[in-house]
């Protein structure tokens, strides 16, 4: 069992992320028993709350960010024999 956990304070194109997600879950589904994440989009005001098991993805626009609310996306994937390093290169090529 293993996690692997990903951050970044710059926002996400929706462009890139949703395809890269899409991907992602029809090749290494089986291996993620969890996902989930709080995510900023360029151009968004409202926070984007996703989660997944195995190949099932769902989300939905949460609601705005706060004023005072650092705008940070933050993702956690939990499975067996995950691909770190291109989960981790491929959220960080997601960033607007």
């Amino acid at each position: 069992m293993q996690s692997v956990s990903l951050s970044t304070d710059k926002p996400l194109d929706p462009d890139k992320f949703f395809p890269w997600i899409q991907q992602l879950v029809a090749e290494e589904g089986p291996k993620i028993l969890r996902c989930k994440g709080i995510l900023s989009f360029k151009d968004d005001p409202d926070r984007f709350v996703m989660q997944g098991v195995h190949m099932i993805l769902d989300g939905d626009h949460q609601r705005p960010w706060n004023a005072d609310e650092k705008r940070v996306s933050r993702m956690i994937f939990i499975g067996r024999e995950l691909p770190m390093d291109l989960i981790e290169k491929g959220f960080e090529d997601c960033v607007a």
